[in-house]
């Protein structure tokens, strides 16, 4: 009798729901396309600005030029548009009229001549992220003219360059390209959280306190029916709405990175890829729906309930802030913790990572025990009589 109540109560609510075609548009229409559409947009845009200023021929205005012509020659043949001197070189970098200036001093031609490091000067302002890539390419040229000299100095005294190389450096990057695409999908993970979070937020908030504010609640309760499965049917027909949204969104993603896919940043989007994104992300449809059962149960009217809405958006943005300031390696405890889970089981799903069974463990009988703990904290809010009455 009472899994018939949820089930009642779970099919007039949707039923409700999807009469308002305009919310269940926007809900199943709009958020699966439009979070594809952005993160392949960042993509194209962030590839796009890096191949566009690694390729293009970098303009670099000279101060004292006339101090190492055989430098100012050498940057000419490298791709590098020497530009003249500004009138005010940290004026034009502060107006970002441009991005990176060299200055050479006056005694440059006297260090050079006798031989000891000769200074050049990088004008520029570390807090523009548009300027990283001429900096980095003005850097790099700058480290192998000064390599190629200081070998040429060696060679014409009868010394090998190898003699200066004390200790020869190399690198055996065990990355995966799986990995260094995930790396580039970082903020993925949030925007998959947040989506399933909230999907169920207009149809939880609507069941409770827009009832309540319609009085069409306090009929509802005074059925035979406990309060438990009522409250329950409302919650599931959240979730089934959420995860309807959720799968929408997780097709979305399959179909836009096999459509259009970006070098370096493609994806695994396989079918059993989106399924286990899809079991990492269930346990937050429930933890999204019940907190926000527990919020719409203890507010007076529907727009407080709503005013909850952008700190639960702040909740998920937290751990991927954290991850990206600072990152730290994976632990069990991790995988309790609502948010940083996902955040590790989704970037470990993108990157081909191995999941044991100790961490699916730990993640469902975290995130679905949270769940349960909201659901019962809700259903003694349910039992309050003034829960009925509109404010």
């Amino acid at each position: 009798m009472r899994m018939a109540v949820v089930v009642t109560v779970m099919m007039k609510e949707l039923r409700d729901l999807f009469r308002d075609k305009r919310t269940v548009r926007i809900a199943l229409v709009m958020g699966p396309l439009f979070m594809p559409l952005l993160m392949l947009g960042i993509i194209t845009m962030s590839e796009k600005r890096v191949n566009t200023q690694l390729e293009k021929p970098l303009d670099l205005p000279v101060v004292g030029s006339q101090y190492a012509p055989n430098l100012v020659k050498w940057l000419a043949g490298q791709n590098v548009n020497v530009l003249a001197a500004p009138a005010d070189p940290d004026g034009e970098i502060r107006s970002q009229h441009r991005d990176v200036i060299l200055s050479i001093g006056k005694d440059y031609p006297e260090d050079w001549h006798k031989g000891i490091p000769a200074r050049v000067e990088i004008v520029e302002d570390s807090s523009r992220r548009d300027a990283e890539i001429p900096v980095e390419r003005l850097e790099r040229l700058l480290k192998t003219y000064s390599t190629t000299v200081g070998s040429l100095r060696l060679l014409a005294r009868g010394v090998s360059p190898s003699v200066a190389t004390a200790v020869r450096i190399a690198h055996r990057d065990l990355a995966t390209p799986e990995s260094k695409r995930g790396l580039a999908l970082s903020f993925l993970p949030y925007l998959l959280i947040l989506s399933s979070f909230l999907g169920g937020a207009h149809l939880v908030i609507d069941a409770t306190a827009g009832e309540r504010e319609r009085q069409s609640l306090e009929p509802l309760l005074a059925t035979p029916a406990s309060r438990e499965a009522i409250m329950s049917g409302k919650i599931a027909g959240a979730c089934v709405f959420g995860l309807l949204a959720l799968m929408l969104t997780l097709a979305a993603f399959k179909i836009s990175f096999q459509l259009f896919p970006q070098s370096g940043t493609k994806l695994d989007v396989s079918i059993v890829t989106m399924l286990k994104l899809l079991l990492v992300l269930a346990p937050v449809v429930l933890l999204g729906t019940t907190l926000l059962t527990l919020i719409a149960a203890s507010a007076k009217s529907v727009k407080e309930a709503q005013s909850y809405m952008s700190l639960l958006m702040l909740m998920p943005l937290v751990p991927t802030i954290l991850l990206l300031v600072n990152p730290i390696k994976d632990q069990v405890w991790m995988f309790a913790v609502p948010f940083l889970a996902q955040n590790q089981l989704i970037m470990k799903l993108l990157r081909l990572e191995i999941v044991t069974a100790q961490e699916w463990a730990i993640y469902l009988a975290g995130g679905f025990g949270l769940g349960i703990l909201l659901w019962l904290a809700a259903a003694r809010l349910y039992h309050r009589e003034k829960l009925a009455i509109s404010a």
